[in-house]
């Protein structure tokens, strides 16, 4: 069992690390070029497949890590909704779907779990508890954020596109982090949060360069 795992683990890593690749390519690219896409396909396949290993591994015996797992779980949703964003923006005019709605639900699920969590560990001394409080916030912040633009129907074109690309980026957040984090042994506060401050400030960059374009729309 134990190989096993450990093939896992080699396998998330290559598949991580050719997200990381692929997702910087992505944003550095001009936006909605052929690089641009191609790379941003390679970015959710992998990253859907490494935050899927990442759930396995993170509930097997010696592995155990309940916050990685939670952190799979977000990366996931932040994929699948940015590239829905798209979906909705293009072919289905502003409508959300059913699927959107289930995506953005489970993500609110988990994300009442992690601020239960951090809040039970903080008032019972567990460390780095905080942690689950900040994502758990961050997500519902998000997926509430989801129903209300759900809620919208035929919402400019400039907003979806506003909503991909925090989504997007987001995963690319949580790939940073992991890599800093499990790749790079460096678990501590500064690098869980130092990705998420300058992904934040790129995501708020480009959410004005979109709404004040008006080639975009």
């Amino acid at each position: 069992m134990e190989q096993t795992i450990q093939i896992f683990i080699y396998v998330h890593t290559f598949l991580g690390g050719l997200g990381l690749v692929s997702g910087a390519l992505s944003i550095s690219v001009k936006k909605g070029s052929k690089i641009h896409r191609r790379s941003g396909k390679i970015f959710s396949i992998t990253m859907i497949s490494s935050a899927a290993l990442s759930l396995f591994i993170a509930a097997m015996p010696g592995h155990k890590n309940l916050f990685l797992f939670l952190i799979g779980v977000f990366t996931i949703y932040l994929v699948l909704a940015g590239n829905r964003a798209l979906h909705i923006r293009g072919r289905f005019r502003g409508n959300a779907k059913s699927v959107d709605k289930i995506i953005s639900g489970t993500m609110l699920l988990g994300s009442v779990a992690m601020l239960f969590i951090g809040f039970y560990g903080m008032f019972t001394g567990i460390a780095n508890s905080m942690l689950f409080v900040f994502f758990g916030v961050f997500g519902i912040i998000l997926t509430l954020k989801d129903f209300q633009n759900f809620k919208k129907t035929r919402r400019k074109k400039t907003n979806w596109l506003k909503i991909h690309i925090g989504r997007m980026v987001g995963a690319m957040i949580a790939s940073v982090t992991a890599f800093i984090v499990a790749g790079l042994n460096f678990d501590n506060l500064f690098a869980w949060m130092f990705p998420t401050i300058i992904g934040t400030v790129y995501i708020i960059f480009w959410s004005r360069k979109v709404e004040n374009s008006k080639a975009v729309g």
